[in-house]
Formats: C-alpha cells, structure tokens, sequence
C-alpha cells in the first residue's frame, strides 16, 4: 500500500521544466560515472545544460524511477541507477534513447506511481474525478490534497506543478498557449491529455490506447497487485480500473479497454494469469503467491516485449 508518508504533497524539484528527450540518458550516463554528479561543480559542463536544468533532469531522473538515492545520516546523498534505469537506458539495454512507445507507456507508470517524487502527477491520475478540467480547477484540487495532509503549499508552487504537469503531455502550439514544440516532452507523443477549447478546458482521453504495449500493462497490473491487494489472489475489473494507483486510472483506460488489455495480457503470464466472468461480474486470478509478483517477473515481462521485437513504434 502506499503510505501517508508518501501521499504527503511535495512541491517538484522540476524548475519548471518537463523533461526533454535525451535528458533522461543524459542523467543516467552521468550518475553511471559518479554519483553525485548533479551537484558537482563541473555539472553545468558535464550535462551541457544551465543549473535550472541540471537540477530539473536529477528530478526526472528519480520522478521516472530511473534513479534513486542512497540512504546516508550525513553529507549528500549520491544517485544510483536503478535496475529498471539499467535495463532500460543502459548503451545496450532495452531502449536507451525511448524510440518505441512502449518505453514512454513504461516511464508514465512509473511517473504517476511514484507519489513521493511526483506528487501532482501522481494525485491527478491517481484521483482526479472529472474527466475534464481547466488550471484552475487542477490547482484547487491538488491545494485540497495538500490541505487533507495538513500541508501548507502556496497556490504558487501547486500552479507551477500543474504548468509542468500540462507541459509534460500537451504538445506546445497556439492552441494550448505554450510555443516551441522544440522542447516538448516525450510523454505528449501518448496524447492522455488534449485541449479541448480555447476557453483553457482541458480533457483526459479516456478509453482504448491502441499503441500501450499489453506487456507494459501487465508490468502495471503486477506493480498494481503487489501494492494494493493485500496479499489476495483476485481482483475484479473495477479495482483494476478505478482504484487509485491502478492501471485503469493511471492509462486513462475504461473497462472494455481494460478488458480487452487482459485478455492479452493473460498468455504472457504461461497460465498465471486468468480473467472470468460469473452473473456479468468480471474477476482477475492470479495464479501464484506473493514471491512471484516480484520484481523478477515483472522485469521477464518487459524483457520479452523488447527482445520480440514486436514493438509500437
């Protein structure tokens, strides 16, 4: 489960800048040479970028789980890979420079699963209500967060979370008021979120998504379990839909969309995955225990997506 630790709402480090493509190598082959590289004198030399971006790529780096910082007492704590920064973004691991979809399907999970890093990412595909909304109503709903946490964040900070937040799924053009498409996000390529008029009211785009991977989705659905089932065996088809945290709520899915992404996701489970349906009721079985929900299977899965080839490009 996620604890209230991490739910507590924490302004990004991200200076305001959505991630741009390259940044996350760029970050990942630094923190390979030295871990603390982001804070060393040379940084701005060694990322070849400004020290704004130097510390916004370290918060990507750690807000997209392809970095994490070692524990320390005292003294600045280095960065390390981790062993999904590894597979992923490694000179010869799966897709170092994020040229198929599925790697950016890959990193928006871990974006909006990661509420310690990335609050407003998370809060808003985790729990938003309405599938349409405008800045204002965005702020005032991560302000509402914060406030349940007993956390005193200035409007300011929530609304340059949510700048960055739109910034990072909305391509820049006129329609949307942010120019220079040069720099947009990778993420805005899976288009979850588009303008819907000129009157700055935005829409989450709800249903299938036809280049989301099934075994991207079963790494989710596995990540997914391991949090929130408890250690039960099944679940039915609105957990996986409209739970916080869930694949549904994190893809945006409905459940014919769901459903469909089960059904194929089910034969790459070898049998450890099986979807029913009793009196209209849809449920979800697992197969196996707890220990083998690890990272281990979930790692298998994505492995066998990029080593088949068969890729969303």
């Amino acid at each position: 489960m996620v604890t209230a630790a991490e739910l507590r709402y924490t302004v990004g480090g991200h200076e305001t800048f959505p991630f741009r493509t390259g940044w996350l190598k760029k970050g990942f082959d630094a923190l390979r040479e030295d871990g603390l590289a982001f804070i060393r004198d040379d940084a701005v030399v060694r990322l070849g970028v400004g020290k704004n971006m130097v510390r916004s790529i370290r918060f990507w780096c750690l807000a997209t789980q392809m970095a994490g910082e070692e524990p320390r007492s005292v003294g600045s704590k280095p960065l390390r890979p981790t062993r999904l920064g590894i597979k992923l973004l490694d000179d010869d691991g799966w897709d170092p420079y994020l040229e198929d979809v599925g790697s950016l399907w890959l990193l928006h999970w871990l974006l909006v699963t990661n509420p310690a890093r990335a609050s407003a990412w998370y809060h808003v595909f985790a729990s938003y209500p309405d599938p349409d909304f405008t800045k204002a109503r965005l702020i005032g709903f991560l302000q509402s967060v914060a406030e349940r946490h007993q956390q005193p964040v200035s409007p300011n900070s929530i609304a340059r979370d949510v700048d960055c937040l739109l910034r990072t799924y909305v391509p820049g053009d006129v329609s949307t008021g942010m120019l220079n498409a040069t720099f947009d996000c990778p993420l805005s390529e899976l288009e979850l979120i588009r303008p819907y008029d000129q009157d700055g009211v935005y829409q989450f785009h709800i249903g299938p998504k036809e280049s989301l991977p099934p075994h991207v989705f079963g790494f989710a659905l596995l990540q997914f379990v391991r949090r929130y089932s408890g250690g039960r065996r099944s679940l039915n088809i609105q957990e996986c839909v409209y739970t916080p945290g869930s694949p549904g709520q994190a893809f945006r899915l409905d459940e014919d969309s769901t459903l469909s992404l089960l059904e194929a996701v089910g034969p790459l489970f070898n049998g450890c995955l099986t979807v029913t349906e009793t009196a209209g009721i849809v449920q979800v079985y697992l197969h196996t225990d707890q220990a083998g929900l690890g990272d281990d299977l979930a790692i298998q899965l994505l492995d066998a997506y990029y080593r088949e080839g068969e890729r969303y490009v």
